[in-house]
């Protein structure tokens, strides 16, 4: 299995923080979120990572190089970073070899390792990962369950959509070989139509709603992991959410 992992946008939404420095760079306990994702993959035995870098690419480069993965990983430039997210997510998928299931990954969370083994281990191959717990309103980006079936995805949910239950989704996602090519297919869709500005879960919308049947997912409610996005995340990142994590060995 291989992983694409995004971590090529600016972050500005963490202000002075952490010095204007990639997201992933940041630090919690002795080891920063990409060294900990490079980790927890190469524990998992993924074979091959493939970073999408933008923002200051060269500090996340020496970060790699620090890594025990540092040998299955290899970078690839996003020059339009500041544009929407579906350029760093086509850029990733166009670098992955052929005939394996693959990772995408947001960079910027910090989460339990275990999070990963029920990814891994999932008997779907496209799967997304559904936490119940979760505070409602406009940031988190929502999963809709309907009869045991997923029925949408994304920030604004339609007042009108019957669903038993929401969740939020980790950033975290399996998809199968076949589901690449249809990711790089509606990806370029959206760019040769000038739409440059979309996030990347537009894609994977897309395609869960055209085929709902091929797509499922695994409840992770009770583990724990966090989005850094505001200063405010990176507090109850070290305060809550750190104390909490099962780490496997650095």
């Amino acid at each position: 299995m291989q992983a694409v992992i995004l971590a090529a946008g600016v972050g500005q939404r963490l202000g002075d923080t952490f010095d204007h420095k990639p997201k992933c760079l940041l630090k919690f306990g002795d080891a920063s979120l990409l060294q900990r994702h490079l980790h927890i993959l190469r524990h998992y035995d993924i074979s091959k990572i493939i970073v999408v870098t933008g923002y200051q690419p060269g500090l996340i480069e020496e970060e790699i190089s620090f890594s025990d993965a540092v040998d299955i990983t290899t970078t690839v430039h996003n020059p339009n970073y500041k544009k929407g997210s579906i350029i760093s997510m086509l850029i990733g998928l166009e670098q992955l070899g052929i005939g394996q299931d693959f990772i995408l990954m947001d960079a910027d969370v910090l989460y339990d390792h275990r999070i990963i083994y029920r990814l891994i281990n999932s008997k779907n191959n496209n799967c997304f990962l559904l936490d119940q717990d979760f505070e409602p309103g406009d940031e988190p980006v929502k999963l809709c369950v309907h009869n045991g079936h997923l029925v949408d995805f994304r920030k604004q949910i339609g007042k009108d959509l019957e669903c038993d239950f929401q969740g939020e989704s980790v950033g975290f996602f399996r998809f199968s070989r076949e589901t690449v090519t249809r990711l790089i297919t509606q990806a370029k869709a959206y760019l040769n139509l000038g739409d440059d500005k979309q996030p990347y879960e537009e894609c994977i919308r897309d395609l869960l709603l055209e085929h709902p049947e091929n797509f499922a997912y695994e409840d992770i409610t009770g583990l724990p992991w966090i989005e850094i996005d505001f200063p405010e995340d990176v507090m109850r990142a070290r305060s809550e959410i750190l104390p909490q994590i099962t780490q496997v060995q650095m």
